[in-house]
Order: C-alpha cells, then structure tokens, then sequence
C-alpha cells in the first residue's frame, strides 16, 4: 500500500514572526497595527490570523461538546430549534397560525399574550404539546396564571415528563424600559411560580431576557455582562428562599439578541455558557447538568432599517448562522419588515394591520413591550 503523504508537510512551518515579516513587506510600509488589527468595541485588539500556538494554552479547547463547562455546548449534536412568535389578538387565528407553520416545519412556537384571558386549551388545541416546544410571553403578574391552566393541561395530555417549553416571569423589564420598581413582591411570586410548575420537570419560568438590551443597542459585553448578573441574581434570590441550586438553574431560560458581529457572536455565547457554568457551580448544584445554559437567541432590531429593507434579510443571515454555529438551543430570525409593518407571517392573528405596505411609520411599541 503506497505510503500517504500530506500536501503541507512539502513545505516548511513558518513562525508567526515570518508571517508578520512577510505582511510587513506586502503592505510596502503602511502600518500593521493600522492596517491589519481590529480594535473591537468590547476593548481588545484582534488579530487578522490566529495560529495553534495563539491557543495553546486554552484549557477550553480541550473539552468536548455537552462537557462542563459546555463551552462547545451543551448537546453532542447541534440540533437548534427553529422558532416564530406569534401575536395572540386573536386566539383562534393564532392557534391556526402556529398548526400551519408546525406543519411547515417549526418545532417551537413562541405566543405573545397582551391579554389576560387567553384560553389556554383553545390556544393549543390541535397542537401536540410533545412534539414541539411551546413558550408563553406575557406580564408577569399573569405567569402564575398562565402556569396553572399549562401544567392541567399537560397533566390532561399525560405529557408533564415530555413537554418542553417556557413561560416568561420577567418583572425586572419595567425597571428596564420605564426606570420604575415592579409594583409587588418578586421572590414571592417566583416562588409560587416555582412551586407551581414543579410537576412540569422542563417548563422553565424564571426569564433573563437580554434581548431588550440588544435591541437597545448594548455592546456585546455589555448584553453578556447584564445576562449573567441578572441570571445570578435570580439564583441568590430563590436559593435564599429556599430552592435548590439546581431547582433554580433548571427553571431559568435566557433570552439573548443576536448582531452583526459575526464571530464576537459566535464567541458571546460560548463564553456566555462558560460563565454561566462556573456561577451555577459556585451555588454547589448536585448534578453538573443543572449548570447548561438554557438559550434562545433572537436577530436584531436595532440595525434594521426601513428604507431598504432587504438588507435586513443578508443581516438576519449573518445573525443566524452565528447562533446557529454558537450552538444555541432555539433561534427566531426576525422578519426583516418588521420595523414597519406587522410582518406578513404573523398578519393573520393580529388585530393590529399596516394601512399600506409602502408605509415607513415604525410600531409605536414593538410587540414584547406591549403587555
């Protein structure tokens, strides 16, 4: 049997320093540093190619996929969810819109509730609650409601060890968006949450939804920074209320934008899970699975724009692949006319409809605001 040879071992390593020397000289003159390093916003310079020796002493590159800290993350497969919201104005439409694009191929649908008596079982009927992941947004003073009706109606569908879904207790994005304190007490009503959902073993209730701060224009350190403590702060809450480390952990679900930043997005979200992994692990979890980072990552709003809009289609490509490449577990791609009209695959269920598909008058609200 011939003996193989591989194509590079014909030539001689070259060193980082006789790379260097060699650019120096194509640039004729111009600076390196000028030319060829990017200073990114989070503070730090990247370099135009990195080599096996620039991580070498990486302790992250020696784990494995579904391995803590899950920096590569946290299945053996890289089987994300594709998911659409759907406003709920209309419950009967929004149940006919989520049967058609189930069908369509979506495996997770999101519901924007702005109401307080959505009938649950109408909603869902139809839908079988084990095939697909099924997320509820809706005030927080409505989650402990919304709860109760979610875990009868997966107990009357013998599915309480198979569903898999969320609803989103997030009291803290009135202080977000208004500056003002949450008018209730906050441990109390998780803690009914939590007691609420305990026979669901998969519904996570406890929301860090830094998709707000995204859509706000935050830098990526900055989303990162303010999910993490947030998340944190929901674990010395329910800890010291008495909950487990990994009661807490299991029910948390983390609500994360997406930018154009290609690769600094790729490298948020593992470094999001990393993190993550080593706060849980310092409330002394029994089982280092409860450490996982539960994410969903939605594409931004905030460099859309309204006046050529199908340059919104190739940034909502590039925000994708990144969360899809990060090794997120769901993605929403959002509409990319969405900053000016309801956008076409939600238009059936919502009562509120664009005039004339030329208008450029942006939603007073957006939608997640509108509770």
């Amino acid at each position: 049997m011939a003996e193989t040879k591989k194509l590079f071992d014909q030539f001689a390593p070259v060193t980082p320093e006789e790379w260097r020397a060699k650019a120096e000289v194509d640039l004729k003159g111009a600076d390196f540093e000028k030319k060829m390093v990017w200073r990114t916003n989070e503070g730090f310079n990247a370099q135009p190619l990195y080599r096996s020796v620039d991580i070498a002493d990486l302790k992250q590159t020696k784990s494995l996929p579904g391995e803590f800290p899950y920096v590569r993350g946290t299945r053996h497969n890289n089987d994300w969810k594709v998911r659409q919201n759907i406003n709920v104005d209309d419950v009967k439409a929004a149940n006919a819109k989520a049967i058609e694009v189930l069908n369509k191929g979506i495996n997770s649908i999101g519901f924007h509730m702005h109401n307080s008596d959505v009938d649950l079982r109408e909603l869902l009927k139809g839908i079988s609650l084990p095939a697909c992941e099924i997320n509820l947004m809706c005030c927080p003073k409505c989650a402990v409601k919304y709860a109760k009706e979610l875990v009868e109606i997966c107990k009357e569908n013998g599915c309480v060890d198979t569903f898999v879904g969320s609803i989103s207790f997030n009291p803290f994005k009135r202080t977000f968006k208004h500056g003002e304190p949450f008018p209730g007490d906050i441990v109390a009503m998780a803690t009914e949450l939590m007691n609420t959902v305990k026979p669901v073993a998969h519904l996570r209730v406890l929301s860090v939804d830094s998709l707000a701060l995204n859509n706000a224009g935050a830098y990526i350190y900055q989303e990162l920074g303010y999910a993490l403590a947030w998340g944190a702060e929901w674990m010395a809450m329910l800890t010291d209320a008495g909950f487990t480390a990994d009661e807490v952990a299991n029910r948390i679900k983390f609500n994360m934008g997406v930018s154009t930043v290609y690769f600094m997005e790729i490298a948020k979200f593992r470094a999001a899970r990393e993190l993550w992994a080593l706060i849980v692990k310092q409330f002394n979890p029994a089982n280092d699975y409860s450490c996982m980072m539960n994410v969903n990552a939605e594409t931004s709003r905030f460099n859309q724009t309204i006046y050529d809009s199908y340059v919104n289609l190739l940034r909502s490509q590039t925000e994708a692949m990144s969360a899809a490449l990060a090794c997120v577990d769901s993605i929403v791609v959002t509409p990319f006319d969405a900053p000016y009209k309801t956008p076409a695959t939600s238009r059936s269920c919502s009562r509120k409809r664009a005039t004339s598909t030329r208008s450029l008058t942006p939603l007073a609200v957006p939608t997640m605001w509108r509770c």
